[in-house]
């Protein structure tokens, strides 16, 4: 039986959610909840991997079993034996044709920003801090030129491995909140850093540094050392994974609200 699974967690004590044998793993905390319940290895496929410090609020996987458990007590028994800090929202069984990360449409994340002189305390590693006064008409302005289906070679890491570069941005959407900056980055799929790598574009240009232009400039180069600094892991959210509607995988994440 395949079973899928939406998952919430603060990465902030965890080396990221690729399983790893010397460091703590969201992965690694998850199957072991898992197979706690299933009284069985088990072994999960997740929509996204995030890196360290990086937070999820409707992250998905999906995991074959031969245990035959009901929804809540998968939901119920995996949050008995999960950490604080990470929570299964959902469980249910799906066709065997559903796959975590290669069924999915589209991804949605949020970065949130913390702008103002002083660091922030109780927010701290749930935002970003940049104490620069940022401009967001500026920074809207700039994410017009990064919208659409383009080579984001420049927005990736290094050490990315993904074959193709070339990624559809559907939105990326920039608000104020008070003292908050909120970035909405949507996309078919990101590239490894791609999130945070844009925002590293849009905090530069909306505090003055560079011009809004730039933002094309660094998506026309195809080159990561023109797209200047990554911006910090804290702060970035995955928010949401869509599917088609075939599937039956509710989008919770709706009613969480971000800061």
């Amino acid at each position: 039986m395949r079973i899928a699974a939406i998952i919430e967690y603060d990465g902030s004590r965890f080396s990221g959610w690729q399983r790893q044998e010397q460091a703590r793993s969201v992965q690694g905390v998850v199957e072991q909840a898992l197979s706690a319940v299933a009284n069985e290895a088990i072994q999960v496929i997740v929509a996204g991997r995030t890196d360290a410090g990086v937070h999820a609020v409707g992250q998905v996987i999906h995991f074959d079993t031969n245990a035959t458990r009901s929804d809540y007590s998968w939901v119920h028994g995996a949050n008995s034996n999960l950490p604080e800090e990470v929570a299964l929202l959902w469980a249910g069984p799906v066709s065997d044709e559903f796959h975590a990360r290669y069924s999915a449409t589209g991804r949605h994340y949020h970065y949130i920003v913390l702008n103002r002189a002083a660091r922030p305390t109780y927010l701290a590693r749930r935002v970003t801090h940049d104490y620069r006064a940022l401009d967001v008409a500026r920074m809207r302005e700039a994410a017009t030129y990064l919208i659409g289906a383009h080579d984001f070679t420049s927005f990736r890491a290094t050490e990315c491995q993904a074959k193709n570069p070339v990624r559809d941005l559907r939105a990326l959407k920039i608000s104020r909140q008070g003292e908050l900056v909120h970035v909405h980055a949507y996309a078919n799929a990101f590239l490894q850093h791609m999130v945070r790598n844009l925002a590293g574009v849009l905090l530069t240009i909306g505090a003055g540094e560079r011009e809004p232009v730039w933002a094309k400039e660094v998506l026309e180069a195809r080159a990561r050392a023109a797209g200047g600094v990554t911006a910090a892991a804290h702060g970035l959210y995955l928010r949401e994974v869509e599917y088609p509607a075939h599937f039956n995988i509710p989008q919770l994440s709706h009613t969480v609200q971000l800061c």
